[in-house]
This record gives C-alpha cells, sequence and structure tokens, in this order.
C-alpha cells in the first residue's frame, strides 16, 4: 500500500497553517473588540486546526471502503440533525439559526450534510452503475434528495449551503455518466426556482442582496457596504500588498473579516501576488483531487473522490466570487483559511478520505 499522495498532504497543511496566521492577522481588532483578547479567535482556529489535523489523520488511515457500508445511516444522521435545528436545540445568530449545541459547543449541521451526502450519492450510483442512465431508478430519487436538502436548508435560511450542497449532487451524478440533456435540464429548472423564490420573497431581501452586488454603491451603508469595504480592501493591496499585519480595512471597518472575506484581507496585506499564488494552491489541490479519482481503484472511490473535489472547488469559486462582487454574497468559506471549526475539521477530514483513497491505488 502507498503512503499517500504527497503533494496533497503539503498543500493542506500550508494552506491550514497560512490560515490559522491569517485568521489571527485579519481578527486581531475584531477580537478586542468582541471579547478585549485580542487572541481570541487564534486560540480558538489553533484548537480546531488540532482536531482537525486528528481527523485528517483517521480519515487517511480509515478504508473508504467502509463508508459505503454506513452511507444510509450517515444520510439519515444528517438529515436528524438538520431537522433538530427547527427544536430548542436550534441556536440563532444574525438572525439565522444554523448551529445546534448546548453552550459553547456547537456543530453546524449544513457542514456535515455536505460529506453525507458525498458518502450517499457514491454509494447510491456506484452500487449499480446503470442507474444513472434511468431517469426513474437514478436521476429522479437523487433530485428527490437534493429537494430534501435545500428545503431543510433554506428554512434556515442558508441559501449559499443549499446551493453547494445541490451541485455537489449534480456534479457527482455528471461525474456517473449522467445524460447531458438532463443535465442541461436539470439546471435550467434549478436556476428558474431559485428566481422564482428570489422574487417572491415578501421581504424583498433576497432580491436586494441579489441586486446589491451589481452597484454595491447604491447602498453603500447598507448590503452594499461590506462588499465596497471588501473592494477597498483588495484595491488597497495593489500588486505586493500593504504588509502582514498592516491591514486598514480589519479595523473595523470590514464586518467579520476572518469570515467569509478574509480574502480581501490577504489581498490587502499580501496584494496581487499572494492572491495569485493562493489561487494556485487551491489549483493544485483540485488537480490532486482530479488525479486520486480518476486512479481510483473503484466506481465508489472515484465518486467520493470527485464528490470531495467538486465540494472544494465549489467552495473556492463561490467565495472569491463574493468577495471580488463577481456575484452576490453567499456565506461560504474560504476552504481550510477562514475561520470557522466545522467548516476547518470538514475539509481536513475530507482530505484524510482524498489521501486514503490515493493509498489504494494501484501505481
Amino acid at each position: 500500500m502507498k503512503s499517500g499522495d504527497f503533494v496533497l498532504t503539503i498543500i493542506v497543511l500550508g494552506l491550514v497553517v497560512f490560515g490559522v496566521i491569517m485568521v489571527f492577522s485579519s481578527s486581531y481588532y475584531n477580537a478586542i473588540n468582541d471579547s478585549g483578547d485580542p487572541y481570541f479567535y487564534l486560540k480558538r482556529d489553533i484548537v480546531w486546526a488540532a482536531l482537525g489535523l486528528g481527523a485528517m489523520l483517521f480519515c487517511a488511515m480509515f478504508d473508504y471502503r467502509m463508508y459505503a457500508k454506513i452511507a444510509p445511516g450517515i444520510l439519515a444522521t444528517s438529515v436528524l440533525l438538520l431537522a433538530l435545528l427547527f427544536t430548542p436545540l436550534g441556536i440563532t445568530r444574525n438572525y439565522a439559526t444554523r448551529w445546534i449545541g448546548v453552550g459553547e459547543f456547537t456543530v453546524m449541521p449544513g457542514e456535515i450534510a455536505k460529506i453525507a451526502v458525498i458518502i450517499f450519492v457514491a454509494w447510491y450510483l456506484s452500487k449499480d452503475p446503470k442507474r444513472i442512465r434511468s431517469f426513474t431508478k437514478g436521476v429522479l430519487p437523487l433530485l428527490g434528495l437534493s429537494g430534501v436538502y435545500f428545503g431543510l436548508i433554506i428554512l434556515q435560511p442558508n441559501l449559499s449551503t443549499a446551493i453547494t450542497i445541490c451541485g455537489i449532487i449534480i456534479g457527482m451524478m455528471f461525474v456517473a455518466g449522467l445524460n447531458i440533456l438532463y443535465l442541461v435540464g436539470i439546471v435550467g429548472i434549478g436556476a428558474v426556482g431559485i428566481t422564482g423564490m428570489i422574487l417572491t420573497d415578501e421581504g424583498g431581501y433576497r432580491l436586494k442582496r441579489l441586486t446589491s452586488f451589481l452597484d454595491p454603491f447604491q447602498d453603500p451603508l447598507g448590503d452594499g457596504y461590506q462588499v465596497i469595504q471588501s473592494l477597498l480592501a483588495l484595491g488597497s493591496g495593489g500588486l505586493f500588498g500593504v504588509g502582514l499585519g498592516k491591514s486598514i480595512q480589519k479595523t473595523l471597518y470590514l464586518p467579520e473579516p476572518q469570515n467569509d472575506f478574509i480574502f480581501a484581507i490577504i489581498g490587502e496585506e499580501l496584494g496581487y501576488i499572494g492572491c495569485l499564488l493562493l489561487i494556485a494552491c487551491y489549483l493544485v489541490l483540485i488537480w490532486r483531487g482530479i488525479h486520486i479519482a480518476i486512479n481510483a481503484p473503484d466506481m465508489f472511490g472515484t465518486l467520493l473522490a470527485s464528490g470531495i473535489t467538486i465540494m472544494l472547488a465549489l467552495q473556492v469559486v463561490l467565495n472569491i466570487a463574493v468577495v471580488t462582487s463577481s456575484m452576490p454574497p453567499t456565506g461560504i468559506t474560504l476552504p481550510f483559511v477562514s475561520y470557522g471549526g466545522n467548516a476547518l475539521m470538514l475539509f481536513m477530514g475530507s482530505m484524510g478520505i482524498l489521501l486514503n483513497i490515493s493509498r489504494r491505488t494501484v501505481r
């Protein structure tokens, strides 16, 4: 058995270390404002990174084929956790109920749902590869699964995670051999459905978020404020940046700079060159994921690796698109770099699964 994909391991560990540094840099003033401790987010991020490393090592050693045996159970658990959001265990922050837990210990079921869906779809399509060619036995059940997850997650509300999960399922179906006409039809229906949901929103909240990115300066103190501060940060960085730790926008101008908009602080402090190097690291990581999927020893491994790689690629593209005002704000984190324990553990564990698949690849 091989030792695993060395390049993937180095890139992931490098991104995690870089993420810890940038979380500290971007959150310094926000941490003082929130808790009085400038190291508040740094200490938490280090703990989550350590737990993520443990999850990555475990998943790298755990035989990925075992996930196929418990795939339905993983899916059922994921749906149950999403349902618990609408009980007293659900925790509401910033008008969204996305966490369950007691006290300081919280879990984001939406993050768990991503890997649960990947494992289940990989098992479902690999168990009978001909299913994907049948509309009633392959396409329709998976569309129904997408609908269930979309409905449970959009009620939080969390449109970005709902779209990501649907994108993962459709992407895996395409890898498995989905007819291109079905693919076009599914994407078209989905686009119409989301557009209808936005236009019929009673408060007009979703429509405002959708249109604010087109010209954020129309409402500089409202819906466009965060995007404007993000663009100012990126523009201030220039080619080489103002220097690590010297960002101006993180001094309570850009809200929650350590989370979804950390890429803007990276652009300000490390410049265009720093952003390009970070994107290059993600491209190498995606390439290694594709390589592992192509060379996996069985179809379950191929679909599992494909799903994880699609999840990674989707979140990178969506996050950077939002920060650069290329699409409406979605609330998607930047993998391995943004602050957030649940997301960090999910991605590091997922990379462990990729490593395990790569270890079993025949030379």
